[in-house]
């Protein structure tokens, strides 16, 4: 089936139409940032660069790393950018562009996000890596897509209970990172629950002018327990990459550097070399 202009649109050299990319131009081993201040860091790494392309806030460059292609890519802050970093980092993967359809042969690609977070932990102090067992979504954008079983329900029933979720808020949802990148990727990290929030301030409890809804929201997360997992820590993309990718057949992890203790209140001014030594082991272990 072609897929109409309007539910994908393209650049008119044939690129993808936000992230600005032909096939050619994408590894299968991408690192996701936030920051499109970080690409030039994490690219610095790498023994050389072929492809530089951005559009808007989405900066990529391809290059090469001990033999390995590796794409890293910004995506901006929030889920909503993921909606458009995912969906089109897949088309471009797996849609012959050209004609519009979907390919026969489907392309596995191995998503890593190394971003920054807040942990929820006492025992989790301010430098530690964490790497995303599972991402829960508080809201998001898969609540729009036909995402079947991939959520575990028994785990996010267990959470609205706990927390004292309510109505007005969407229903949260759980999915997993890939187990072979979090035994990889993740080896001798923190391992747990981290979820996405969909802003910084109100839906993470910070009040500063606006009284928020859900000011013990932190509390409960910190307490919160099922199956001998806990909540580790919070940020704003991991639930939509783990649910896209689950989706789309791709491999994803998220680690994070914790900047901040949401409960003993510590915080990491300057972390430069940290987030630098987090995107260089993401890298030896790609």
């Amino acid at each position: 089936m072609r897929i109409p202009a309007s539910e994908l649109p393209e650049q008119p050299d044939g690129a993808i139409y936000h992230l600005n990319l032909h096939p050619d131009e994408l590894a299968d081993n991408v690192i996701l940032v936030g920051d499109p201040g970080r690409v030039p860091m994490f690219s610095g790494l790498l023994d050389s660069v072929d492809i530089r392309k951005e559009n808007r806030e989405l900066v990529t460059h391809t290059g090469w790393y001990k033999g390995k292609r590796v794409s890293v890519l910004s995506t901006g802050m929030g889920t909503d950018n993921i909606d458009i970093v995912l969906n089109e980092l897949d088309a471009v993967a797996n849609i012959d562009l050209p004609t519009r359809e979907v390919k026969t042969e489907h392309r596995t690609l191995n998503l890593v996000r190394v971003g920054t977070s807040g942990a929820f932990q006492p025992d989790i102090a301010v430098r530690s890596f964490v790497a995303a067992a599972d991402g829960l979504a508080m809201a998001g954008v898969s609540q729009f897509y036909d995402y079947g079983d991939l959520s575990d329900d028994a785990l996010v029933e267990a959470f609205m209970t706990h927390t004292g979720w309510h109505s007005r808020l969407p229903r949260p949802y759980c999915t997993p990172a890939s187990p072979e990148l979090l035994q990889r990727v993740g080896a001798g990290m923190h391992h747990g629950i981290t979820v996405s929030a969909p802003g910084f301030f109100g839906p993470q409890g910070r009040q500063v002018r606006a009284k928020v809804m859900f000011p013990e929201i932190i509390n409960r997360m910190e307490t919160f327990q099922f199956d001998g997992r806990r909540i580790t820590n919070m940020e704003m993309e991991c639930s939509a990459i783990y649910g896209l990718s689950n989706m789309l057949g791709h491999n994803a992890l998220t680690v994070c550097l914790i900047i901040a203790n949401r409960v003993t209140h510590d915080f990491l001014d300057h972390y430069h070399d940290k987030i630098m030594e987090l995107g260089q082991l993401v890298l030896d272990r790609f």
